[in-house]
């Protein structure tokens, strides 16, 4: 998606690509379940995620920040697969935990609501006002995967805002936290699986760069160039991991 315009949100994907690969593959119930991507530029393993679990056309892939595709390159409220995506930092929490209370009170128990957020995000009052709220109301159906990949535009996040110890916090704040290797599909699944008496958030400690070794040390965690010659490296390096993992099948 990122590679026909030389640039955009791959760093976003590799970080957060096994988190939606986890919540698609094995916990959300079309129809039933909700997700929210809080920041929306994140859409894009969204995208991904939905195509392999054919909630997406995949052709539709190659329109990805197109003029006029409805798969905007930063998510809106018209874009397909999450059931609500925000333009504006901060806010994804805030409608999780309202669509997880409104569940409640119109005895909808069996929903479960999955929030995407970044730790960027946590530098808003507006994410502690929303965890506030859900951990006093226990919303045990709601659970939050952060992404804790240490990169916003402003360069790493732990050189803005110290935001640790994050676990401690969101544990204050009456949740059940759980810090595991983001990138671990089958540990992510498993957390998912074993749900909680609170609201849960996993945090999901990740990397811009994952997966992909061919990109340069300096690359830009938050908005990659790409042009042709990486681009091509990059689809090389993928062609032979997922040759390497067939023949392990």
């Amino acid at each position: 998606m990122v590679a026909p315009q030389g640039f955009g949100y791959l760093g976003q994907a590799l970080s957060a690509a096994e988190q939606y690969a986890a919540v698609y593959g094995a916990a959300y119930r079309p129809g039933t379940d909700r997700v929210v991507c809080s920041p929306g530029h994140y859409v894009i393993a969204a995208y991904a995620g939905a195509a392999e679990t054919g909630l997406l056309d995949e052709a539709a892939l190659a329109s990805y920040g197109q003029n006029g595709s409805s798969l905007e390159a930063i998510g809106t409220e018209r874009s397909p697969v999450p059931e609500y995506t925000c333009g504006s930092l901060g806010q994804g929490l805030s409608a999780a935990a309202g669509f997880a209370l409104g569940d409640r009170m119109t005895g909808r128990d069996d929903v479960r609501t999955f929030a995407f957020i970044s730790d960027g995000e946590l530098q808003e009052g507006q994410v502690w006002e929303a965890a506030m709220f859900a951990g006093h109301h226990r919303l045990s159906r709601l659970t939050v995967l952060l992404d804790a990949n240490n990169s916003q535009v402003d360069g790493p996040v732990d050189s803005i805002t110290t935001i640790e110890p994050v676990a401690a916090k969101w544990q204050a704040f009456g949740w059940d936290a759980v810090d595991l290797d983001g990138h671990d599909v089958a540990a992510i699944a498993a957390a998912l699986a074993a749900g909680a008496p609170r609201p849960q958030v996993l945090i999901c400690r990740t990397s811009t760069r994952h997966g992909l070794a061919i990109l340069p040390p300096d690359a830009d965690g938050h908005f990659v160039k790409l042009p042709a010659d990486l681009a091509e490296a990059a689809a090389a390096e993928l062609r032979a991991e997922l040759g390497r993992l067939a023949g392990h099948d």
